[in-house]
């Protein structure tokens, strides 16, 4: 039987359906080329009398029969729900894209400036389409479960299957517009721009979606885990997030001096290595930041159960450094630096957080004196290695960083200086361990 929390997702699942054929309609509208995803069946639409809403059903219906050579049987029979889903969703929203042209024929901008304004309003919705359908989580596209099929039988990543899956669309386009139609039809600009853009947005506009969660998720009922995201953390652990020139790390050294507990920061370099086989040179290279953000997020149009199919470097390593993370706490009082320990241990009872920050003068000064980082390069590090950390921090947990809401302390080391700095939380840790007591 269909439980209600099951129904609401699949309720949702179809809402996103219509949304995101609604930004489909308003990229298509805007006549500067439409999505990749949908390039071909465009097209198609434009030299027979078949519309981009059928077209779009015949061409998902044969996604969903050619799956069938690279899946073994007992691939089919375990993924026979999702499966034969994509036959009902394919037929919904061929309709919805037929439904919403249909709502929009009016809509026909005719200088460039209104027609790019639609383009990105398109591509807007189509992003907050995704992330509803990421939400939802229950079922999966015709086109997107074929790559997910072609990517399993030939032990490929998900994101660079996909990626060339879309643009081998946008290629049979512009074949068939040069062949039946003697140049280039429906592919333009506008289709580059939405594989730009859409997957960023989604990524960026993901977490105020989670006010959805109670509504479509069941109330967990408390059970007995093992696995190293429940190990206990009895120990008071205190994390320091900071940005670049606060002197969090400095602040890091005089508390576990006075303290008498172990500081954990460049350490995790060699523990991560360990347990995770990267090379240590990489790590100090690309820890705390994600190199290749952007491609990350086109990749998976912000899905994260498409990330997971395929785990990156970056990837491996955060759930290295978390897992060390977790197994550290439960052991010892420890403090660590940055990342992203406030999140991972925000369960932990005896957690405390606290962010570093300073005025842009007093950072510069320490990244000069303290740091030695030149002085006609110093502003621009600084911006450049605060810009990383909130990217990585923003990409792994969903949160933003340096949020006020999110921290116990938050301190303006440029005012009050590491001295003060380290009295306060010193004075919390041991009013903190007091209590507990």
């Amino acid at each position: 039987m269909l439980n209600k929390y099951l129904f609401r997702r699949y309720l949702l699942f179809a809402i996103t359906l219509f949304v995101n054929a609604m930004g489909i309609a308003y990229i298509t509208k805007a006549a500067l080329g439409t999505s990749p995803i949908t390039s071909v069946t465009y097209v198609a639409s434009m030299f027979t009398p078949l519309t981009m809403g059928q077209w779009t059903i015949v061409l998902n219906l044969l996604f969903v029969l050619l799956e069938l050579p690279f899946m073994t049987r007992r691939q089919v029979r375990e993924d026979l729900r999702i499966y034969l889903s994509q036959v009902v969703i394919t037929f919904f929203f061929g309709l919805c894209i037929d439904l919403c042209m249909y709502i929009i024929r009016d809509l026909n901008p005719v200088d460039y400036i209104s027609q790019m304004a639609n383009l990105l309003i398109g591509c807007l919705i189509l992003a907050l389409g995704i992330a509803l359908k990421v939400k939802a989580d229950v079922a999966m596209m015709a086109g997107e479960y074929f790559v997910r099929v072609l990517s399993k039988h030939f032990r490929k990543d998900f994101g660079y299957m996909k990626l060339g899956f879309d643009w081998s669309l946008v290629a049979i386009a512009v074949i068939l517009s040069f062949c039946f139609m003697g140049g280039l039809y429906g592919v333009r600009e506008g289709t580059v721009i939405a594989a730009l853009l859409v997957g960023p947005i989604v990524h960026f506009v993901s977490p105020w979606y989670r006010f959805i969660d109670a509504w479509i998720t069941a109330p967990k009922v408390p059970t007995v885990q093992t696995d190293t995201n429940s190990i206990p953390t009895p120990h008071t652990v205190i994390t320091i997030a900071r940005e670049f020139g606060s002197g969090g790390h400095l602040l890091g050294e005089m508390l576990a001096k006075r303290l008498g507990i172990r500081l954990y920061d460049k350490e995790f370099i060699h523990l991560a290595a360990e347990k995770s086989g990267i090379d240590e040179a990489y790590i100090r290279r690309n820890e705390q930041s994600i190199p290749s953000f952007w491609l990350k997020c086109i990749l998976t149009d912000g899905n994260e159960s498409s990330r997971q199919q395929s785990l990156s470097p970056d990837d491996v390593l955060f759930l290295a450094e978390s897992n060390i993370i977790r197994e550290q706490a439960s052991k010892e009082p420890c403090i660590i630096v940055g990342r992203c320990a406030d999140y991972i241990l925000q369960n932990a009872p005896s957690l405390i957080k606290v962010f570093c920050y300073s005025d842009r003068e007093s950072a510069y000064q320490r990244c000069t004196t303290e740091y030695s980082v030149p002085a006609d390069k110093a502003r621009a590090e600084i911006a450049h290695v605060n810009r990383n950390r909130i990217a990585h921090y923003e990409y792994y947990t969903g949160e933003k960083w340096g949020d006020p809401h999110r921290y116990d302390l938050m301190l303006n080391t440029g005012s009050i200086g590491l001295q003060t700095a380290c009295d306060l939380v010193e004075e919390y840790y041991r009013k903190k361990t007091t209590d507990k007591a």
